[in-house]
């Protein structure tokens, strides 16, 4: 079996990265959307979820971070509008290299012409250590990110999704596919740590799903494991008996992908849901849901 421990790292100063700080949304930015009236309406659902307190649940892919927008997504947090991040892989990592040295996003061709894309030292081998820890300690992955950067009191936190959920007592979920994400390249991955601090957010995510009646569910670019995740966690919330029905779900993306139309607008209709499909970047239709609940309030 090929050997893990021989994998070659290098320190992340040595990287060129696509994002920093400077490319945040600014929260008093305006942004003109095509979406206008969809995005409305799912403002309008928030603010009526949150007055009849239904779970809002937030599923993010790794995009939403590298286009700017989690300065938005923590102050909707602050605001009472997110009850739930679910997050895939990518989340994490793009998260904690902004909490960490305020960049991310690495370019990945050229990575892979020579075998380094991925194989910064300090992001697979504290990312790891911080499952690794969870592991051993009852508790999961999403929990442990922001545990670890607190403690490590990163220099940029407080833009950290991870920290501010951390901070605001918000549960916050990774789901993950083995083999997916960079930091399973390392030499300090666990497998069995991977997959049961996954597993813990898998059940954390079914408890809130089981509170989503009169609530919402909004998906930001996950084509895959976030759809499928919530199928199973909603499937287990009704085989446990929760009557889960008449909520709000909407897709944002810029291209029609199979997962999410079918697991969250097709077939929750039949549970009374309704759906919004949005199609148009994230740096435009996070800020401008942001303004439509600014404005609905």
């Amino acid at each position: 079996m090929i050997d893990f421990t021989k994998i070659t790292t290098y320190p992340i100063r040595e990287r060129q990265n696509k994002f920093n700080l400077d490319q945040m949304i600014p929260l008093n930015q305006q942004v003109a959307t095509g979406e206008a009236d969809k995005i409305s309406s799912i403002a309008d659902k928030l603010i009526q979820a949150k007055n009849k307190a239904g779970k809002i649940i937030f599923m993010l892919g790794g995009a939403v971070v590298k286009v700017g927008c989690s300065d938005v997504l923590i102050d909707l947090m602050e605001r009472g509008y997110v009850n739930h991040l679910a997050l895939n892989g990518a989340v994490s990592i793009h998260d904690f290299e902004v909490a960490m040295i305020g960049e991310t996003s690495e370019d990945v061709e050229r990575g892979l012409e020579d075998g380094t894309f991925g194989m910064v030292e300090e992001t697979g081998k504290l990312l790891n250590d911080a499952i690794n820890e969870a592991y051993s300690s009852d508790y999961g992955y999403g929990e442990a990110v922001g545990k670890m950067i607190d403690r490590m009191n990163l220099p940029h936190k407080e833009r950290s999704l991870f920290f501010q959920a951390y901070r605001l007592n918000i549960p916050v979920t990774v789901h993950i596919a083995i083999g997916g994400d960079i930091i399973h390249q390392h030499p300090a991955c666990n497998g069995a740590a991977l997959g049961e601090t996954s597993f813990r957010d898998f059940k954390i995510l079914t408890e809130s799903v089981t509170g989503l009646t009169n609530g919402a569910l909004l998906n930001f670019g996950s084509a895959v494991n976030l759809p499928e995740a919530f199928l199973k966690a909603l499937t287990i919330a009704r085989n446990l008996k929760f009557d889960v029905r008449d909520f709000t779900t909407a897709n944002f993306d810029f291209i029609n992908m199979y997962r999410p139309r079918t697991r969250l607008l097709e077939w929750p209709k039949k549970l009374g849901c309704q759906t919004f499909d949005v199609r148009e970047n994230h740096n435009l239709t996070l800020p401008a849901l942001r303004q439509f609940i600014i404005k609905g309030l």
